[in-house]
């Protein structure tokens, strides 16, 4: 591992030193070097897949949500 990244566990970087972008950017080239190529597309693929099943859902409670505001506002016989 590059020395720069803190790949060695005696190498400490200074708080403050990096900023959360940089942070993720090495967090991101250590997950996929684990990982490798084809490994890193997966997980980008069932990151994918999570973010169309969180918006399903909230398309769902909108839905819900429109549905009981129509009955409460329908006038009662």
């Amino acid at each position: 591992m590059d020395k720069k990244y803190g790949g060695k566990k005696d190498e400490k970087i200074e708080k403050g030193e990096m900023s959360v972008r940089e942070a993720g950017k090495r967090g991101g080239e250590a997950r996929k070097e684990e990982l490798g190529h084809e490994g890193y597309v997966e997980l980008g693929h069932m990151g994918g897949q999570r973010v169309r099943e969180l918006v399903e859902e909230g398309r769902e409670a909108e839905e819900e949500k429109r549905h009981a505001d129509d009955k409460s506002r329908s006038p009662k016989k």
